[in-house]
């Protein structure tokens, strides 16, 4: 699987990272490996225009996800099936993008995969129509990229999402009072802003970036030890690793590491963040 990432209009570039398009024949028979995605801090906007993709949370039964699904703050691991043809074209968001195209505080989306049909109308599912007739992965970036730039509000990029951005790229470094400052805003108004445009609190932001950042480096760098990983993270030690993988992945690094090597594919392999 080898994606193809582009670049997006410039109107568009303070609040969506990048449109990725995937497209790859999957041997075997459909549905029957799937893939682990744990939880990222990166909001995202789906199409599936080919085979439909299948999702469980936990123990309950696979469900087969919209042809465009909102992806907004996601807590828990997720599994993914997914059919013979796999096509996948994602939009990828800066802190604060989702919600300036839906308008909805994103703590009502925690965790809660959904249809975008239900919050966008009728205009997102023409575009899952127009995807399904493209057959070339930039063809369909121009059509998705001429949806944002007439639905999404392009007002001026705020102190707060210049503030989410720096914690994104903190590592945890970057710490609370700093953050609140650079968002023109008290500790408190901060917090508040978080669970609107982000969906969790500030401090729970920062550990699914930190726990994000160890399982891609995990998958891009399978040669480094869990240990050189906590450390590289931002973990105080490789204890502190384990706790946030059982919280956010339901498994220990380890037995994670081996759900990996059996997935059909690693679908967080080429996330930027």
């Amino acid at each position: 699987m080898k994606p193809d990432f582009y670049a997006v209009h410039p109107a568009l570039r303070p609040f969506v990272s990048h449109i990725m398009v995937v497209q790859v024949q999957l041997a075997g028979p459909a549905y029957s490996r799937v893939a682990p995605f744990p939880p990222t801090p990166q909001h995202s906007l789906n199409f599936y225009p080919a085979d439909a993709t299948k999702s469980r949370q936990g123990k309950h039964l696979f469900t087969e996800l919209p042809a465009c699904t909102i992806v907004g703050p996601q807590t828990t691991k997720v599994e993914l099936a997914m059919g013979p043809q796999h096509r996948f074209v994602t939009v990828a968001f800066h802190p604060g993008g989702l919600f300036r195209l839906l308008r909805v505080p994103m703590h009502e989306l925690l965790d809660l995969p959904c249809n975008a049909a239900d919050i966008l109308g009728r205009e997102i599912s023409d575009v899952a129509d127009r995807l399904r007739a493209a057959r070339h992965p930039v063809e369909m970036k121009t059509v998705v990229e001429a949806y944002l730039l007439r639905r999404m509000n392009l007002a001026s990029y705020n102190p707060f999402e210049r503030a989410a951005q720096a914690m994104l790229g903190g590592n945890g470094a970057y710490t609370l009072d700093q953050a609140a400052a650079t968002a023109c805003l008290s500790i408190r108004q901060f917090e508040r802003k978080s669970k609107e445009l982000l969906g969790y609190s500030p401090k729970f932001f920062t550990r699914i970036i930190r726990f994000s950042k160890a399982y891609r480096l995990k998958l891009t760098q399978p040669q480094h030890t869990w240990t050189s990983i906590s450390y590289a993270c931002g973990y105080y030690d490789q204890m502190h690793l384990i706790r946030d993988f059982k919280e956010f992945a339901d498994a220990t690094p380890k037995a994670l590491a081996l759900q990996i090597l059996d997935s059909p594919l690693k679908v967080q392999d080429d996330l930027r963040i």
